[in-house]
């Protein structure tokens, strides 16, 4: 890996195929991915194949987050992504909350006050609203951080669909937290939105083509279920986009 440059570094929980930190470099922030942590082996085998490409930087996937062995990260990432499950909140499942198995914020949570990162980016469903951020904004505060969030869908990028998504931005201004080593301008580049929202939303319509008039039966895709469960769980990285510049303008 070429470390020659020093870039904000970024620690993707729950990464899927990487949608929130393609969001970041759509919203013209640079950094490093230091590692990944997925459970599912697609998303993983996903992800894999890129670094193979020389499509996403080499970095280590970590498959379980409850196990993350955090000390090696302390003091060390600038940013923390995450699609935490959405299982526990989406009105499309029981609602069970922290009831649910795979209810990971309190493992989120206990990673983000070991690890101390400056900012971390979330993203859940909009059931999240009315079930479980109240605890994670409580939880974020109650760490140090100034904390916002906001309501954004895939339709005002110029994506054909809604999927409305819950994005929680966090900062801190804790002097202690503030690193040496980190070289001026870090926290500069991450306030430097490059392209504004109807920017984004221009690009994304470019790369939105019309879906063709097809019926939806797809004979001998390879790997169709997990490539539609991949995306079913993903993030639109231009509503990610959207979401970074917007919440980052309110902490200005």
């Amino acid at each position: 890996m070429d470390t020659a440059e020093k870039l904000p570094s970024v620690l993707s929980f729950c990464s899927g195929y990487g949608g929130l930190e393609r969001g970041l470099d759509l919203a013209g922030v640079r950094h490093r991915v230091i590692a990944y942590v997925e459970i599912e082996a697609y998303a993983i085998a996903n992800l894999a194949n890129k670094m193979e490409a020389g499509k996403l930087l080499p970095a280590p996937i970590w498959s379980n987050l409850k196990t993350l062995p955090v000390q090696p990260f302390r003091d060390k990432v600038d940013l923390i992504t995450g699609g935490y499950p959405c299982q526990p909140f989406s009105a499309a499942g029981e609602r069970k909350g922290d009831k649910d198995p795979r209810h990971l914020w309190p493992h989120i949570r206990r990673h983000i006050k070991a690890i101390r990162p400056i900012r971390v980016f979330f993203e859940n469903v909009e059931g999240h609203i009315s079930l479980g951020l109240r605890e994670v904004i409580s939880n974020l505060e109650s760490l140090g951080y100034r904390t916002t969030w906001g309501l954004f869908s895939a339709c005002e990028v110029g994506a054909p669909h809604q999927r409305k998504r819950v994005y929680i931005l966090a900062n801190s201004d804790s002097a202690s937290w503030q690193r040496g080593g980190i070289p001026s301008g870090v926290h500069e580049e991450y306030s430097n939105t490059n392209g504004s929202s109807d920017e984004v939303r221009a690009e994304a319509a470019q790369q939105w083509p019309p879906e063709p008039n097809v019926g939806r039966v797809v004979d001998g895709c390879p790997d169709r279920v997990d490539r539609l469960r991949l995306l079913g769980n993903g993030v639109v990285p231009q509503t990610a986009a959207k979401a970074w510049i917007t919440l980052n303008e309110r902490f200005k």
